[in-house]
């Protein structure tokens, strides 16, 4: 089995290397597939294939799909088998097994047997057909197929996606040829579609996929499209009025759906490396991480941009939603493969360790569906009568994509992006660069990187320098490459990459504070890419509900003393803090346990957490 499972890891590197490089738009960085984390992360992982992706009923989320089964007029039943699906797939590159491939294998030809003669695959009546979620659920049914085809070449699983996206083609010829009209949100959720027709094309080279990709772009401009070229400089949530019904299709501040339409718009411009495509969604990425993203790494309030990074500190409805949480990564590391700009990989990280692994529970079967800052994270509630909701669905995609990108090559150079202990086999030619990480980053600052292989190679290395730490250490062989500040870039440690190489960076670990507000103050406590949290697990700390303010030092630094963790938390330490007093005299310091944000409030089921301390008002300032 261990050789079975590095020869498909080598198959599908080499694959996806052929993959990147077609088309007139070339990524800047390839993935490693080909991975053996160790280590907490790895553990995450393994939790979540076990007790998520295995235990799915796959049975349930076939039989939608049966013919008898079509009289679905608005649910979204039919997007449940593509999002598992495409997590699984994800799941077996990381760790391939025989039991999870044949796991795919009953799902994927179990749907292709519920294909018509027309070409659909779906749940919906014939006269609902285009409406409501069918189009989306069209979308996860091709992404799902196609992931398969990148494992195996089989022409059936490749035939039963083009008869889909014909179908779908046709259907909309005999409507009236418009998209954006068709399903939720301004068309976003049916046009999204975008993805996988445009990697349908790559797989074809038919230019008809090619045609209707740009027709649904060119649509996006209509009066009543999305307008998600021509608004990609204004705020997310200032583009449309606030809506009468706020599910509907007149809401155009959906995140979830906004994020994977501009997802799709990435995998046209890697086809016609048009370059208002691709301007558009730097343009949108960087006014949500503007306007949105919060401390934990995501955003959106009851699934919509809402102008949040602002209001953060305050108490908001149905935060974070993991849908959200996911595409966000997603789109930032299409972004960061695109381009390998580290403020893209620098976004995934901060979004991947505290937002999504803070909505998994830590025996991986269960997902938050929404996460607050300041509360308790809850399960999500079942959806469409599928025995799982859309979250538990799509949370692993965010889950195991992050980990591929630890280690990634470029034309001339391997990037060390993500300090995640393992090796990671990285595929030069016929030859093969091992890259061991030894680490207990992010508990600590230290990363010793191993470079193993059997020949010099004409490459360079290069390690990320995160942009929060200010004191930095690179050594190379032992011999100093960078003291001091550098942050958010790429250092080139090595300019030729020869077995036997070792590097090793420092970078600082210190408690930094986080601020929003003007007259009073709320802090955020931040170690490494790490947000800080009280948990009601505590049970000797002053009760919840009290105001702490934290005690800061003169840089705006906070003073953080690492403890032992044995309580099943991943990291705790202790911070002094001003208790709120209403005697004489004022209260002294107090020493108070903080915790990492995944594990706050998931180690004891439902206790209360915070994130955001508020500063004490006093006016003798």
């Amino acid at each position: 089995m261990k050789r079975k499972k590095n020869v498909t890891k080598i198959i599908f590197s080499v694959f996806l290397c052929l993959l990147v490089f077609y088309g007139k738009s070339q990524d800047k960085v390839v993935p490693t597939y080909d991975v053996e984390l160790e280590g907490y992360i790895n553990d995450r992982l393994v939790n979540s294939i076990n007790n998520r992706i295995l235990a799915q009923d796959v049975d349930r989320l076939v039989n939608v799909f049966d013919p008898k089964n079509r009289l679905e007029t608005d649910m979204w039943q039919s997007e449940f088998w593509g999002k598992w699906f495409t997590s699984a797939v994800l799941a077996y590159k990381f760790k391939p097994s025989e039991q999870l491939f044949q796991t795919l294998e009953k799902a994927v030809y179990g749907l292709i047997n519920n294909q018509t003669a027309d070409g659909y695959i779906g749940n919906y009546k014939q006269e609902s057909r285009l409406k409501q979620w069918d189009i989306w659920g069209t979308k996860y049914c091709l992404l799902g197929l196609l992931s398969f085809y990148e494992l195996r070449k089989d022409p059936k699983v490749l035939r039963a996606a083009e008869k889909l996206a014909n179908n779908l083609m046709d259907e909309l010829k005999k409507s009236d040829n418009i998209i954006v009209t068709k399903g939720n949100y301004r068309g976003m959720a049916a046009s999204s579609v975008l993805e996988p027709i445009c990697q349908l094309y790559k797989n074809t080279k038919n230019d008809k996929y090619l045609k209707f990709a740009h027709s649904i772009v060119d649509q996006w401009s209509l009066n009543n499209g999305p307008q998600l070229i021509e608004k990609s400089a204004v705020d997310v949530a200032k583009r449309f009025d606030k809506p009468k019904v706020w599910y509907s299709w007149e809401q155009g501040q959906k995140a979830y759906e906004m994020m994977s339409c501009y997802e799709g718009l990435l995998e046209l411009y890697r086809l016609t490396a048009d370059d208002k495509f691709k301007q558009a969604v730097e343009a949108t990425w960087e006014n949500i991480q503007n306007t949105e993203i919060n401390i934990a790494g995501s955003g959106a309030s009851t699934e919509m941009w809402f102008g949040g990074k602002q209001l953060q500190n305050n108490p908001i409805h149905h935060f974070q939603e993991v849908c959200v949480t996911v595409t966000w990564i997603k789109l930032s590391l299409q972004l960061f493969r695109l381009t390998g700009e580290a403020k893209y990989a620098e976004a995934a990280e901060k979004s991947y360790y505290n937002a999504l692994l803070g909505s998994l529970n830590l025996q991986g079967d269960k997902w938050a569906k929404y996460t607050p800052l300041n509360g308790q994270r809850l399960e999500g509630s079942e959806q469409c009568g599928m025995g799982l909701n859309c979250c538990e669905a799509s949370g692993p995609r965010g889950l195991f994509l992050l980990p591929f990108y630890a280690v990634t090559k470029g034309n001339k150079s391997i990037q060390i992006n993500y300090f995640i202990p393992g090796e990671y086999h990285v595929h030069v030619g016929k030859n093969l660069v091992t890259v061991k990480i030894e680490t207990n980053y992010p508990k600590d600052g230290q990363v010793n990187i191993r470079i193993q292989g059997t020949k010099k190679q004409d490459l360079a290395l290069e390690v990320r320098v995160p942009s929060w730490s200010r004191k930095n250490v690179l050594r190379v062989n032992n011999m100093p490459v960078l003291t001091g500040v550098s942050r958010d870039q790429y250092i080139t440690a090595k300019e030729t990459i020869v077995p036997g190489d070792e590097i090793a960076l420092q970078v600082e670990m210190t408690g930094r504070m986080e601020e929003i507000g003007n007259d009073v103050k709320s802090y955020a406590i931040f170690r490494g890419p790490i947000l800080l949290s009280r948990d009601q697990a505590f049970l000797k700390q002053v009760p919840m509900g009290i105001v702490l303010t934290p005690v800061l030092e003169k840089d705006n630094t906070i003073e953080l003393i690492s403890m032992p963790t044995e309580r099943g938390f991943w990291m705790e330490f202790t911070a002094k803090f001003i208790p709120e007093s209403y005697a004489e005299q004022s209260a002294k310091p107090i020493e108070v346990t903080l915790c990492d944000y995944a594990s706050a409030g998931n180690i004891k089921d439902h206790s209360l957490f915070q994130s955001w301390f508020p500063e004490l008002l006093t006016k003798n300032k």
